[in-house]
């Protein structure tokens, strides 16, 4: 029986790549560097594995920024503008590669950056590839074959490379220009996928992992027929590899019969996400073929401790039926979701010892599937049967745990009904109140959030958190910081202000520490994008709001100002999606929970005079699941958990929500059911693209199209963003239109941010006066 993993994550265990990318940015260190620090992270990934027992180890899943991007750089697929800087004398494949994620602004040029968007139903975000009707592909990446050269000094003949299948690769991209779809591009790009196999497989190569995860979707006939052609030719092209294929966060579904009549070795199955598909091929002639199952029991999506005996129990009855030979343990999915070893987690004053004795980190997820695959096959190995005994006494420990149950939050989930869920008006009543209330002008402007956190406010929160500086201290720093940016923005004229949020870490982790139910870790980082890194909270019980978590920095902030101040708050939805949530109830009734917190919160920040505040659903889309089957139940919740947290308040106080990077088109009615009085979102990568959808479907409520993309270094221009607001008046009543950036501010610098929101004001009143003249 093989061990084996499908990824692992690539940060390295105290952050590495995140500071080296970031000084690499800053051309504090260089490239060769920066490449270091990628080298030393690999060989650490990889004897980690080997030294857990993984029998097979994967190379090619690190990456300096997205491993869709890595695929893009690797067969060509790089967009025509990005032409101008591969002419340059000084460019290297890496300005190329980050110019890409990142935007170029620079030497003359000025490149926008390629679409993000979020991973299937993770936080993760994948760089789009772009594709046009006369893509060519080739091979121009040596990444793959470098570092599978470098795992197998390491490692030897177990090293796994893993690629992004062509079919996924395609589909996971947008057509650009002409009308065609990106699978007729199929066979142009077939050609590169046989270079890099046929490359790898003279370096000494045996076993390959294609990820195929769109075959968690619902698919075409052609989509289906696609991948039956692809992998039909490579297995004729290369009949001695032996290629793993593995899809992950659901069931194959409708797919499953077309999966498991692929030429392949060995399917990999996510049985965390669906363990009734395991019936579904275990009761078909799959028994009697040659093809070996990779069963997914351990959560590679989540730091909760694997029931051993249940897995085992799995495990076991597939063996039964397959026997040893054909059957391979793994994690459920890459392990880049969690964070890398709870050993890091030292801090005595973190984690309670009851709490980490039920969490398993991608560490200790190796363990577990090291130690499912012996208790299998030796049930008499002392180390896997302790490892066993511990295992369960933590699993029945958990079950009983007095920390959990809270009756009373319990019992107010239950008594809700529609009625909490409804404002007084309908919307159409609630906009003339408000505009009678705020007398705000058209195109309002605003931002989302948060202002930059500069090297001060990091360095006096960390003085604060380590002792070294007092509450008072650390407060009226914070109110100094609040105050000067509060001026700034009366300066440059922005109409609805936000307090920038200097107090908080996190949009998530703020609110878990004043939550109770929530506990979190140290170090427990995974990667949200590029060098950009999240410490999820960990939702281990039922949670409540004891006291206000932000009225009085709202207040504060309030009371400096004659202008609108907007009460920022994180919504339940995007909260249980950014957790690692229990596992022992329905994420349902977890996240009603949260709405009721947030609820409660929106009452208290109304009654302190707050007329607009803001509820941050971004993670909405994130979690429908992959299966259109599915998304009635989960909308139909998550939409309440929303409307439950708003809907509090009078008709004079305008609710605001904002969602980013993502595809809107599916869900826009349950968009328009969340009746948020104004949303504002991501348009300005996808050139307004996205609000096509808004358009076709008559979207009543006011909306704030992003016209500054602050995932990217680069400043827009005044006349990009006037532009970009003629498309959307093209398409939406010019009164209903709001001028924002995409997403908060707090991942970019002061001077870039100010120059940006300056043009950003500037576009809002010429777009007013190009207004008034057509009237």
């Amino acid at each position: 029986m093989i061990a084996h993993n499908l990824g692992y994550p690539r940060i390295g265990s105290h952050r590495e790549l995140k500071r080296a990318c970031e000084q690499f940015w800053a051309n504090k260190i260089t490239r060769q560097q920066l490449q270091d620090v990628g080298r030393q992270i690999r060989h650490d990934n990889w004897l980690t594995q080997q030294q857990a027992g993984i029998t097979l180890v994967p190379c090619n899943d690190f990456s300096f920024y997205d491993q869709v991007l890595d695929m893009s750089l690797t067969v060509g697929a790089i967009p025509e503008r990005f032409q101008a800087l591969r002419d340059q004398p000084s460019a290297d494949w890496l300005t190329l590669y980050f110019a890409m994620a990142r935007g170029y602004q620079q030497n003359g040029l000025d490149l926008k950056a390629m679409e993000m968007t979020k991973w299937f139903d993770t936080n993760y975000h994948y760089i789009v590839p772009e594709f046009t009707v006369d893509q060519s592909f080739t091979l121009l990446s040596e990444k793959v074959f470098e570092e599978f050269g470098e795992a197998k000094q390491t490692l030897g003949n177990v090293a796994k490379p893993v690629l992004l299948g062509p079919v996924s690769y395609l589909l996971l991209g947008k057509e650009k220009g002409e009308d065609f779809h990106r699978l007729d591009l199929l066979d142009r790009l077939l050609p590169v996928y046989e270079q890099i196999l046929t490359r790898l497989q003279s370096q000494g190569a045996t076993w390959i992992q294609f990820d195929e995860p769109t075959l968690a979707l619902d698919l075409t006939d052609d989509q289906r027929s696609a991948f039956a052609k692809t992998y039909r030719r490579l297995r004729s092209e290369f009949p001695q590899l032996k290629l793993l294929l593995a899809s992950y966060f659901d069931c194959y579904g409708s797919n499953l019969e077309l999966a498991l009549h692929l030429p392949v070795d060995v399917l990999h199955l996510d049985l965390v996400r669906c363990s009734s598909q395991l019936d579904d091929i275990l009761n078909t002639d799959f028994v009697d073929t040659s093809m070996g199952l990779s069963l997914g029991v351990v959560d590679g999506r989540n730091i909760w401790i694997n029931d051993l005996a249940k897995s085992k129990a799995t495990i076991q009855r597939v063996v039964d039926t397959l026997g040893t030979d054909r059957v391979f343990v793994a994690p459920s999915c890459s392990l880049l979701h969690v964070p890398c070893d709870l050993a890091n987690e030292t801090n005595e004053q973190g984690l309670a010892p009851e709490i980490k004795q039920w969490l398993a980190f991608a560490r200790q997820k190796l363990d577990e599937v090291v130690t499912l695959a012996t208790l299998v096959q030796e049930s008499d190995n002392v180390t896997a049967n302790v490892a066993f005994a511990v295992n369960q006494s933590a699993i029945e420990a958990r079950k009983t745990s007095v920390m959990i149950n809270r009756p009373a939050v319990q019992q107010r989930v239950r008594q809700l009904t529609d009625q909490d869920a409804q404002r007084q008006r309908a919307f159409a009543e609630r906009q003339s109140i408000q505009h009678d209330q705020l007398q705000l002008p058209l195109f309002p402007t605003t931002t989302i959030g948060s202002f930059p956190q500069t090297d001060a406010v990091r360095l006096n929160r960390a003085k604060y958190k380590k002792g070294e500086q007092t509450l008072e201290q650390y407060e009226a720093f914070i109110r100094e910081e609040t105050e000067k940016a509060i001026r700034w923005q009366e300066e440059i004229g922005l109409d609805v202000l936000v307090h920038g949020e200097f107090e908080r870490n996190d949009m998530v982790e703020y609110f878990g520490e004043l939550l109770d139910g929530f506990a979190f870790s140290d170090n427990g980082w995974v990667q949200s994008y590029g060098s950009r890194c999240v410490k999820p909270p960990i939702i281990y019980g039922d949670v409540h709001r004891p006291a206000p978590m932000t009225v009085r920095w709202a207040q504060f902030a309030q009371s400096l100002t004659n202008k609108l101040m907007k009460g920022m708050l994180t919504g339940p939805v995007t909260i249980l999606q950014w957790s690692f949530v229990r596992d022992d109830q329905p994420r349902r009734d977890t996240c009603l929970q949260l709405a009721l917190a947030i609820h409660d919160e929106v009452v208290d920040l109304e009654k302190a005079g707050i007329r607009v505040i803001q509820i941050d659903e971004p993670a909405l889309r994130e979690g429908l699941p992959l299966r259109r089957e599915n998304w009635d139940t989960y909308l139909n919740w998550a939409v309440m958990a929303f409307r439950v947290a708003a809907a509090g308040v009078e008709d004079h106080t305008q609710i605001h929500t904002h969602m980013c990077y993502a595809e809107f088109n599916d869900i826009i009615g349950a968009i328009a059911d969340l009746d948020a009085d104004v949303i504002t979102i991501e348009t300005s990568r996808s050139q307004m693209e996205l609000l096509d959808a808004f358009s076709r479907f008559a979207y009543p409520n006011e909306i704030g199209p992003g016209v500054y993309d602050i995932h990217s270094p680069r400043v827009p221009t005044v006349q990009e963003m006037v532009e970009l607001l003629q498309m959307a008046s093209n398409v939406l009543p010019a009164r209903n239109l709001w001028v924002n950036p995409d997403c908060g501010l707090k991942t970019r610098r002061w001077p870039e941010t100010t120059e940006a929101l300056k043009n950003m004001v500037l576009a809002a009143q010429t777009a007013r006066e190009l207004v008034a003249e057509s009237v």
